[in-house]
């Protein structure tokens, strides 16, 4: 896999209240773009999705694909379990840090995608897919 893309952002909540939302993968298509249906496949003993179905619209790449999650109190980690018909390779993160003025969420993102796609391009859609995901984030949290 190439090198990730990340961006940070600060939001004015605690770290259990950010973590509630971005566990609550169900409701994303409520406040990330792109992202159109997903359905819990596993949970883990936590409660936690351990496997989830994605699917995105992402102006040209629409596709569905699983991903497999990994949840700690600081964050989760998620890697692609099944393929899709675009997405190839997937690997992202979020890494929340309580500071005194909320919470640093830092949102970590690598795609490989089966089409031929120059590094720049590809690192300017993985750029806006994370900044658009920071962004929803936010507001979902301080709306």
């Amino acid at each position: 896999m190439a090198d990730r893309t990340s961006s940070s952002i600060t939001i004015k909540a605690g770290r259990d209240e950010i973590m509630a939302v971005i566990a609550d993968l169900e409701a994303y298509p409520e406040w990330t773009d792109g992202i159109r249906d997903v359905e819990v496949l596993d949970t883990g003993p936590d409660g936690r999705p351990a496997r989830a179905r994605l699917t995105i619209d992402a102006g040209p790449v629409r596709d569905s694909y699983t991903l497999a999650y990994t949840w700690r109190d600081d964050g989760v980690r998620w890697e692609l379990a099944e393929r899709g018909a675009v997405v190839s390779g997937l690997r992202g993160s979020y890494r929340l840090r309580e500071g005194a003025d909320g919470t640093e969420v830092t949102y970590e993102l690598t795609v490989d995608v089966r089409m031929p796609m120059i590094g720049l391009v590809k690192r300017k859609a993985e750029k806006r897919i994370v900044d658009s995901a920071l962004n929803g984030l936010r507001r979902r949290l301080e709306g």
